[in-house]
């Protein structure tokens, strides 16, 4: 299904967030001589865009879509999900992550933003009303304003290199 555009602010967030977990993926098993970089590029993105997401989600779409029975569980988990993750990204602010841990949170963000993109975002789409809709991405902008809108750029510790 096209995404709606109401939700689209979301979607571009949730890639950045993806371009993140596929680039630990793929330098995985990250060498300990990187492993304070990646902490600080994971810690970095939380800082200036998904702490914000988070909120915005907690506070405007979750509550949206639990008008609806269908979308309760969901939801539930969701937020059992942005728990979980805050304590990675609190992991990684702290400079308190193994190599494994770090792989660990790329396979745990990738699955949740795969979830939301996937069964949260379609559900909305199918059960709300265009108005409500509508509302709901006019607050979501609102409530996004003060996170960056771009992708952090890796640093030399953190960029992919030929043959990894």
């Amino acid at each position: 299904m096209l995404r709606d555009q109401n939700l689209i602010p979301l979607s571009h967030q949730h890639q950045h967030a993806l371009a993140l977990c596929v680039r630990i993926n793929r330098a995985s098993p990250v060498n300990l001589s990187d492993l304070e970089a990646w902490q600080a590029e994971v810690a970095q993105i939380f800082q200036n865009e998904i702490r914000v997401h988070f909120a915005a989600e907690e506070q405007v779409l979750f509550p949206a879509a639990v008008k609806f029975a269908e979308l309760t569980e969901l939801v539930q988990e969701l937020l059992g999900e942005h728990a979980q993750l805050r304590e990675d990204f609190a992991g990684a602010e702290g400079r308190k992550m193994s190599p494994e841990q770090l792989s660990g949170f790329a396979r745990r963000l990738s699955g949740h933003i795969r979830k939301e993109e996937r069964q949260l975002f379609e559900g909305i789409q199918k059960l709300m009303e265009a108005a409500e809709l509508a509302d709901v991405g006019a607050r979501l902008e609102n409530a996004l304003k003060d996170a960056t809108q771009a992708c952090a750029l890796p640093n030399e510790s953190t960029k992919l290199r030929a043959g990894r």
